[in-house]
């Protein structure tokens, strides 16, 4: 890779993530996503082989999953340069144009939350997606013009949380779209004791696996877990990261067995206590536990529901009637307030 390319990692990488976080540099290194990462790896591998670019690719799903970390790789193994950037922060087209027109042959242009990128700008990426060639308007008024400049031809990785935010023409000039879903328990305990060895963390697959269950499916989740265990840890057990330590620690930070925070436990019980299991409506749950309603909706709805403990429906949300029994058991010691 360039200077220029290794200087555009340094600025854009996360201090938290690059300091204290192991990050794969190959395929082999990226641990879950089986089926997608096998598919990059041959796209890669065979554009390398041409000495071509890789067709335009969309990685959409949830957050944390590693959509920015695939990006790198790809760009590893191709051995081009990367450049990393955020579709809210280009407002301008003229931002487009000078990232595009810096590009050296078959590089890589990782694009995250690109459904948040201006109207504008986006257009003017057709033409560069396509045709390799961008449209500058030089000039003003009567004497405008237009100029068509030619760029190398490079690859488009596009990521986002919300693919039917994309538009429908910039969706349809990706020749690759994949998505990532969230990691089975067995995966995130791999990568938890991937992270513990870069961390010089003594810890066992069991706890391992404890601390995969807690975190919601997402890696990113798993490492913020395993960072402030080992903080308790070296505070109470010269950082040897013991079973009950680990219990104890998870505990500490106010998570369940089930990965269940503070929050998402203090939403059911409302739910059962108050409401007989639901319905109820968002921004009455909203009132009573003290969060924003648009938290509630993103951030804690999502998992619950996952786990089957929350639905929605068109009175509001309320908990479905086989979990009813178990979690009535849970906050409040009966077997059902249905009886």
């Amino acid at each position: 890779m360039s200077e220029q390319a290794l200087n555009v990692l340094t600025l854009q990488e996360a201090p938290e993530e690059r300091q204290y976080s192991f990050t794969p540099k190959t395929f082999d290194e990226y641990l879950g996503q089986n089926t997608v990462k096998e598919k990059l790896h041959v796209y890669t591998t065979a554009a390398k082989m041409r000495n071509e670019p890789l067709d335009h690719l969309l990685l959409f799903g949830p957050p944390g999953l590693g959509k920015t970390t695939l990006a790198i790789i790809m760009a590893q193994v191709m051995e081009v340069n990367i450049k990393l950037c955020s579709g809210p922060m280009m407002e301008r087209t003229g931002d487009l144009v000078a990232i595009l027109s810096s590009l050296d042959p078959c590089d890589i242009l990782f694009i995250d939350e690109i459904h948040r990128m201006p109207t504008n700008v986006e257009e003017m990426l057709y033409s560069a997606m396509e045709h390799f060639r961008v449209d500058v308007i030089i000039g003003q008024g009567a004497g405008a013009k237009s100029v068509s400049l030619p760029i190398h031809p490079f690859t488009l990785v596009g990521a986002t949380t919300k693919s039917g935010m994309i538009s429908a023409p910039l969706r349809s000039r990706f020749g690759i779209s994949e998505r990532l879903d969230f990691y089975d328990p067995e995966s995130l305990r791999d990568i938890v004791l991937q992270n513990a060895q870069f961390l010089k963390i003594e810890l066992s697959p069991e706890s391992a696996l404890l601390i995969g269950k807690c975190s919601r499916g997402t890696p990113r989740i798993a490492k913020r877990i395993l960072r402030r265990v080992r903080d308790f840890a070296q505070v109470h057990n010269q950082n040897v990261a013991t079973d009950p330590l680990v219990k104890q620690a998870l505990l500490f930070l106010g998570l369940d067995e089930e990965g269940l925070s503070s929050v998402d436990n203090l939403l059911l019980k409302h739910i059962i206590e108050h409401f007989h299991g639901g319905p109820v409506g968002l921004e009455t749950l909203a009132s009573m536990v003290g969060e924003d309603a648009d938290t509630i909706e993103t951030v804690y709805e999502p998992y619950l529901m996952r786990l089957g403990y929350l639905e929605r429906t068109p009175r509001g949300r309320q908990i479905p009637h086989k979990k009813l029994p178990y979690l009535s058991q849970k906050f409040l010691g009966q077997r059902t307030l249905l009886d």
